[in-house]
This record gives structure tokens, sequence and C-alpha cells, in this order.
């Protein structure tokens, strides 16, 4: 059966130009970087030239602002800690109601430590409360950190603008940014960004390393402490394999922003959801329809369970899912969507479809043949569907 991936918020396939310039790495050119010998410290060109494509597709001003490591999750703990141990006075941090589990549990523990933590709500499209964002930071706010674009619904935050005020307060920003790099334009520079997190896997990378930015001048203390490699801000064995890929990934990202893939990917998601809309009765679409990253469409099938949708769909080699994959098996509705007010009956049935450059019309014509008998088959069975009725 041939798979129909469109889970690609999950993870994406790694590109094979990716896996080539990673191989010999593994192989051939083994060494480790930080060895004094040329064999493996030769490999230390591979690193500074994948650090300088990292930085170019995220507008960064220098190379030495990008930190390589294990994923995003990681980026995120280490811009967060960094921000209060650098700030030991200040007790207030910001952030959204609809970030990653990467930034909701370490602000969670905070919390549990004593600091006074705002988790700032979103309308009905998933958009950031401005107005309640400019009520509650002070002098005493350490940190504000804010996604870029929001992984269930795609809906793009204003970070520019959010970034602005964090600094008028004299508070430091830091955006995960997972969904947006690759995506969309992300110039860190031009948006006055402090940090910015990101992860290779996001964007055809390999799975296992990320990234992150740390403006120049920026108060800063590593969260993993050890070695001097990463000029002693991050500690451990460079993983030359990965971090090239990583590179390799941002120069082909880059180049696909400007050669007119996110437009072509865009046209697709919405032929999905305008077919889905016009042809499955009760749906409604979660995010901002005029702001979101060209690739993903929320939508909810009201009265049903959207793990049995995915668990029929899967049946048709159809791969989607019921928001993020690391909060993936609980049975509650997705945070995302409860923050938007999304009604129950529509919550539970609520699927994601996240596209690539790699996806086909014909993929998305196999979807719209197979998913609304699927929706019709479910809710004759539904006890929700009967209790509307």
């Amino acid at each position: 059966m041939k798979v129909i991936y469109m889970d690609n918020n999950a993870t994406t396939q790694c590109s094979p130009a990716v896996v080539e310039a990673m191989l010999p790495y593994f192989s051939e050119k083994y060494g480790n970087a930080s060895s004094m010998h040329a064999f493996g410290g030769n490999n230390r060109h591979a690193i500074d030239a994948a650090r300088k494509s990292t930085a170019e597709l995220i507008g960064a001003a220098y190379p030495d602002e990008i930190i390589f490591t294990s994923c995003a999750t990681e980026s995120d703990n280490t811009a967060i800690f960094s921000a209060v141990r650098t700030q030991p006075r200040k007790k207030h941090l910001i952030t959204s109601a609809v970030e990653h589990p990467a930034i909701m549990e370490p602000y969670k523990y905070l919390e549990s430590q004593g600091y006074r933590i705002d988790f700032i709500g979103v309308d009905e499209f998933g958009r950031f409360d401005m107005e309640r964002f400019k009520s509650v930071i002070d002098e005493d706010t350490a940190l504000v950190s804010v996604m870029w674009a929001n992984s269930e619904t795609g809906t793009i935050f204003p970070v520019a603008e959010i970034a602005r005020i964090a600094h008028e307060h004299g508070a430091l920003f830091h955006t995960d940014a997972v969904q947006a790099v690759g995506k969309i334009p992300v110039n860190v520079k031009a948006a006055g960004i402090d940090m910015l997190s990101l992860s290779a896997h996001k964007f055809h990378g390999p799975k296992g390393v990320g990234a992150l930015y740390v403006r120049r001048g920026t108060r800063f203390m590593p969260f993993m402490l050890g070695g001097h490699q990463e000029k002693r801000r991050r500690a451990g064995t460079e993983n030359v394999p990965y971090v090239v890929g990583l590179g390799k990934a941002s120069e082909l990202a880059l180049a696909r922003l400007s050669d007119g893939t996110p437009a072509r990917i865009a046209a697709l998601r919405d032929r999905l959801e305008q077919g889905i809309l016009a042809a499955v009765p009760d749906v409604k679409v979660n995010g901002d329809p005029a702001c979101r990253v060209p690739n993903t469409t929320n939508i909810s099938f009201g009265y049903i369970e959207g793990e049995s949708i995915l668990m029929y769909l899967n049946d048709f080699g159809i791969c989607a899912s019921s928001g993020s994959a690391c909060t993936s098996g609980s049975l509650e509705p997705s945070h995302v969507l409860r923050a938007m007010g999304v009604p129950f009956q529509f919550a539970h049935g609520s699927i994601r479809f996240s596209l690539s450059d790699q996806t086909t019309e014909e993929e998305v014509n196999t979807v719209l043949k197979e998913l609304p008998p699927i929706i019709e088959r479910l809710r004759k069975i539904s006890p929700f569907s009967r209790l509307a009725a």
C-alpha cells in the first residue's frame, strides 16, 4: 500500500541530499571535531559550514549566534533556564496558552518554584491576545516565550511586535520557531529576537539535532556543562553527521522559500480543505485562515472522535494526526483547541493535515475520495451523533 504522508508537522522525510551529505561523517570522516590531529580537526570546517547555513536560514547576523543542540526541546529548556538564571531577581514569566509541551512543562515547573506565570490566551482563531499581554508584562518580567507558529493550527503569531514590547519592559524574548523555520521566511535580526529554537527534522533534516539561536550580547548561561564545545555554551562531543545534515537541510529549505514551493503547498492545502468542507457536513476549520503557515490545516469533524478517524485513514495508508505528536495518546481534547474555545463535540474530532513539498495532487484526491465515507460511517455508530440528532 502506498503511504500518503500528511503528518509533516510531526516529522518530515529526511531529504536524500541530506542523507548523502551526512554519510561520509559516519564512516570515512568519523574523527572527533575537537581533536588536535587533522583527521578529526578537519571536521571543524564541516561544523562551521553548517553553522553558517543555519544562520542564513533564519537571518542571523553572525554564524556564532547558532548553538547546536540535540533537539528543539533542549533548545527551549536551555533558553528558559538561561533567562531565569541570568536574571535571578526577576520572578515573572510570560508565554501563550497554546505552546508546545517543551515550553509549557518548564514553565509549570518554574511556577511550582515560586515564579509568577502568565499564560496568555488566544481568540477563536488562535490569535494571541495582545491586549492581555500588554496588561500583565512589567519590570519584573524576565522572559517572554511565544511560538512563531502553532504546531496544531498553523496560526502565525506577531513575534516581532511581542519582542518589541518585551524589550520595552527589559525582558528577554524567546520563540519556539519549530513550525515556522523552513516554511515561511524567518529573520531573527529584523524581528528583534533574543533566542530562537529550531529542529532539523521539521524541514527534511535528521532527527536528533536542533539549534538555539542566541543573539550576540544576550545574557546566557549553558544548560549542558562539561567540555569546551560550542564555545562552552553546550558541552558534549559534536554530533558531526547530524550537524552536517542540519546544515544541508537549511540550504535546501532556504532555496525552497524562494522558488515558489510555499505557494504550491498552500494551494494543495487549500484544495484539500475546501474539498472536505464541500463534501462533509458539520465541520469547522481551526486557526487563522489569513495568517498561518502554508502547509497546515486543522479540521474538526463534529460528533465523532479523531482517533477513530485516524484509524480508518490508516487503513488506506493515509497518515495524519489529532494534534502534536508529543501529546499523542492523551484522550483529552487538545489544549490548543480548548484555549480557542472549540466546542467539546468538535474538539474531540479534530484532525491535522500537514503537507510538504513532496505532497502531490493525486494524494490530495485520494484523501478527498476516502475521507467522506469514513466520516459518514463513524457518525452512524457514534453515540455523540445520536445525542446531537
